[in-house]
């Protein structure tokens, strides 16, 4: 994994959800690994592709602590995952990491079919942005 990538990448999204001086931990593991913290956290003994881990608990993140809490990916998972979509690991992974962060954000796709359209919506319009190139330099006269 490419982190300066993964970095510029998360920034972009952060900047665009208004978050520039978020932080968060991001963490890869495997099937074992991710399975380990599914059934100690969440209950669920299976391996899943992304875990988020608010420090906010459910509410909406208090920004003056800049700290939203942890995304784990596991990268057996996201590699099952791009086959199947036909998409390379590093797009699965944008997506693993979009959705992670929405979750730390208080978005829950498993709660309605509103908050999941709502959700999907959001991950779509971050996942367009950060696909689309930097253009903050082009178009300005740089003599």
């Amino acid at each position: 994994m490419d982190r300066a990538r993964i970095k510029k990448r998360i920034g972009k999204v952060l900047r665009g959800l208004g978050y520039p001086d978020a932080e968060l931990s991001l963490v890869f593991t495997d099937d074992e690994g991710i399975t380990e913290l599914n059934r100690r956290y969440l209950k669920r003994d299976k391996p899943t592709n992304v875990l988020a881990f608010p420090m906010a608990g459910s509410e909406q993140p208090n920004v003056e602590t800049s700290m939203l809490g942890d995304i784990v990916i596991s990268l057996d998972a996201a590699l099952r995952d791009a086959q199947e979509c036909g998409e390379s690991l590093e797009e699965t992974v944008d997506s693993l990491l979009v959705h992670g962060l929405l979750h730390l954000l208080g978005y829950d796709h498993e709660g309605s079919r509103q908050e999941a359209r709502r959700m999907a919506k959001e991950e779509k319009r971050l996942l367009d942005m950060i696909a689309r190139p930097d253009t903050a330099m082009s178009g300005l006269d740089k003599g």
